[in-house]
C-alpha cells in the first residue's frame, strides 16, 4: 500500500469471535470505525469519509445485516480502487466450543436469530454458529487475513491486529519518538514513558571552562564520555532501547517520550540526549526527534562553600 492509497478494513467473522475487540483496537488506531454497517451504503459511505479527509475507515460486517449480506462480498469488491483504495476482509474465526462457551457467559441470543425473520422464534445457539459460518463463507474465501480466536484472549488479539495495523507495520508513520534532556532541579517531565538518570557522572558545571557552555559543545560532549562509566552507561542504554523501542511501537504505541535527566539539564543530559538519539535513530530507523528543556536555564551565580579538586566539584552537584 502506498502512502496515498486509503485503507478498508471489513472486519467480520462469527459472532463471538471478537469483532468488538478488533474494531476498538482498529479505533485505537485512528480509523474511523463503524458497527453494523449497511452494505447498500457502503460507496456512499467512503465517497463521503474520504471527501472529509478520512483515510483509514474500518467496517463491521457480519449476520446482523440481514439479508443486505447476500450482496456484502460484491459490494466489498465494488468499492476496491487499485492505486487510491485497499480494501483488506479480516475474518474473525472460533471452534464451536469456544463459541458456545462464550455465549453461554454473556446469555444473549445468537444475532443469527433475527437474520431469518422477524416472525420466527429464537434458534438455539449452535445452530445459529452453523447458519452463520454457512451465510459468511462468501467473505471468509475472499479474506485476506483469518484469525482463529480460540486460544486468544482479548490481549492477544488486540496485540495481533496492532502488530499488523499498527505504527511499523507499513500501513501507517512509524512511531513518533522523542528523546528529553531535563533537570531534575527543575522537576521531572509528566509526559516521559522511559526516564535514565546520569546524575552519578562527572559533572562539567565544576569547571570553569565547560560551566558556561552547553551539552551541545564538543568540549563538554568529551568532557562527559570522557569516563569509563559514562561510555559503559552509554552502550547499555543504547542496548535497553534498541531492544524495547521497536516492541513499544509493536504494541501499537504512537508516540513515547524518552527523558534523560541531570541536576540542571545543561550539561550531561544534553550530551545523553545528543548523543543517544542520534544512535538509535540509526539502529531503529524511528525518526527521533531531540528536545532540550531546561538547556537555557541560567545556572546558579555562586559556587560558595563547594570544594573544587582538580577542577571536579566533589560536592553536592547544583546544576549542570
Amino acid at each position: 500500500m502506498t502512502s496515498e492509497s486509503d485503507l478498508v478494513v471489513i472486519v467480520t467473522g462469527l459472532s463471538g469471535a471478537g469483532k468488538s475487540t478488533v474494531l476498538h483496537a482498529l479505533e485505537d488506531l485512528g480509523f474511523f470505525c463503524i458497527d453494523n454497517m449497511p452494505v447498500p451504503v457502503m460507496a456512499e459511505t467512503l465517497a463521503a469519509c474520504a471527501a472529509g479527509g478520512v483515510q483509514r475507515v474500518a467496517m463491521g460486517i457480519d449476520v446482523r445485516v440481514r439479508s443486505f449480506l447476500d450482496r456484502a462480498a460484491e459490494m466489498i469488491e465494488s468499492v476496491r480502487v487499485p492505486g487510491r483504495r485497499d480494501v483488506d476482509i479480516l475474518f474473525l474465526d472460533a471452534a464451536d466450543e469456544a463459541l458456545l462457551r462464550r455465549f453461554s457467559s454473556t446469555r444473549r441470543p445468537h444475532p443469527a436469530s433475527y437474520a431469518i425473520a422477524e416472525s420466527t422464534p429464537s434458534i438455539a445457539v449452535l445452530d445459529g454458529i452453523r447458519l452463520e459460518r454457512e451465510r459468511l463463507a462468501p467473505l471468509r474465501a475472499r479474506a485476506k487475513q483469518v484469525i482463529d480466536t480460540t486460544e486468544l484472549s482479548v490481549h492477544d488479539l488486540r496485540r495481533r491486529i496492532l502488530e499488523h495495523y499498527g505504527p511499523g507495520a507499513g500501513r501507517t508513520a512509524r512511531m513518533s519518538t522523542k528523546f528529553l534532556s531535563f533537570g531534575f532541579k527543575y522537576g521531572p517531565p509528566v509526559d516521559a514513558d522511559v526516564m535514565l538518570d546520569v546524575r552519578f557522572l562527572p559533572n562539567p558545571f565544576f569547571v570553569s571552562a565547560l560551566r558556561p557552555l552547553s551539552g551541545r559543545d564538543p568540549m563538554v560532549r568529551d568532557y562527559v564520555l570522557g569516563s569509563e562509566d559514562a561510555r559503559t552507561f552509554l552502550a547499555k542504554a543504547s542496548d535497553l532501547l534498541e531492544f524495547s523501542l521497536p516492541r513499544y511501537e509493536r504494541e501499537g504505541k504512537s508516540y513515547l517520550t524518552v527523558a534523560l535527566g541531570c541536576t540542571g539539564g545543561r550539561h550531561r543530559s544534553v550530551v545523553f540526549a545528543e548523543t543517544l538519539g542520534a544512535a538509535l535513530a540509526e539502529k531503529t530507523g524511528l525518526g527521533i526527534d531531540v528536545f532540550h528543556r531546561d538547556i537555557d536555564r541560567d545556572p546558579p551565580a555562586s559556587t560558595t562553600g563547594e570544594s573544587f579538586i582538580g577542577g571536579l566539584g566533589k560536592g553536592v552537584n547544583r546544576t549542570g
